[in-house]
């Protein structure tokens, strides 16, 4: 197999665009949200709370089970993320899922998803895998956002495992 950081291996083609084929269908419309999600809230970039948001307004299975163990509406998660982080300043910005629009910390989110996904001999990146990287990675402003009312990532991440695990099997 393909080293990720090379062209052949790495979930973005050389010029910069992803490459959908490295996605299941439910994180691809996912990343889709999450990029109306960032001109919503007239941000110039895609940012990992975007990402977030995009997984809460079309949950697959496992990311459903997940906010049911974390006894979570997702949609009020994902209006109060939109209240967080939209910007009042700020022009409705071309911004498009290419890695010149994305933050450094969603372009190393997905290729941890992605080698996440390759580690557990999958050829496509799930949504489960994006939420799980995305609370493992340090420094996460999502996770911070939990951990002010009282959820550790160890915990979130532990929900998350769980319903992946429930949802496989």
């Amino acid at each position: 197999m393909a080293n990720p950081g090379s062209p052949a291996g790495d979930v973005f083609l050389p010029g910069g665009g992803i490459r959908w084929e490295f996605l299941t269908d439910k994180t691809a419309e996912a990343l889709r949200e999450s990029l109306r999600l960032a001109r919503e809230t007239r941000w110039e970039s895609v940012r990992s709370p975007h990402i977030f948001m995009g997984l809460m307004a079309v949950p697959d299975a496992g990311v459903a089970r997940w906010g049911k163990r974390l006894d979570a509406d997702l949609s009020t998660l994902l209006s109060q993320f939109q209240e967080l982080f939209h910007q009042e300043e700020g022009e409705d910005a071309l911004v498009v899922f290419n890695r010149e629009f994305l933050s450094d910390n969603v372009i190393r989110l997905l290729r941890d998803a992605h080698a996440r996904a390759t580690d557990h001999g999958r050829g496509t990146v799930t949504p489960m895998d994006l939420l799980i990287t995305l609370l493992t990675t340090s420094d996460s402003i999502v996770v911070d956002c939990f951990e002010r009312i009282g959820l550790t990532a160890a915990k979130l991440t532990e929900m998350a495992v769980i319903a992946e695990q429930q949802s496989n099997g």
